[in-house]
């Protein structure tokens, strides 16, 4: 293998796993943000569990922020949680931090 096909090699190996490393700090992000957005919102127990997982699977499905954030925008406007879209993305942020913190602590 040439030099040139081992460096081109190495780029895509490493911009593959740079791609996985968002896909799973965003899942879990989603996870953290789902959470938080089902205690807002009253639930506990299986009821937050199925919040959380309707919440990630639709992150997935879209692929989207503005999905997700959406979303929580319109579940909580629905039983009156006073939150603003810049609550929620900020909360995003907040909990993107928090999940590649603990991605890199190994937790």
């Amino acid at each position: 293998m040439s030099m040139f096909h081992q460096r081109e090699d190495v780029f895509e190996k490493s911009f593959a796993h740079v791609g996985e490393l968002r896909f799973r700090a965003k899942a879990r992000r989603n996870k953290l943000l789902g959470l938080w957005a089902a205690e807002k919102l009253g639930a506990s127990g299986v009821a937050a569990k199925s919040y959380v997982d309707g919440l990630v699977a639709a992150a997935i499905a879209k692929n989207s922020d503005d999905v997700v954030a959406a979303r929580i925008l319109d579940d909580f406007i629905a039983v009156g949680v006073q939150q603003s879209d810049h609550q929620i993305r900020s909360r995003m942020a907040e909990f993107l931090v928090q999940a590649i913190a603990e991605m890199r602590a190994g937790t």
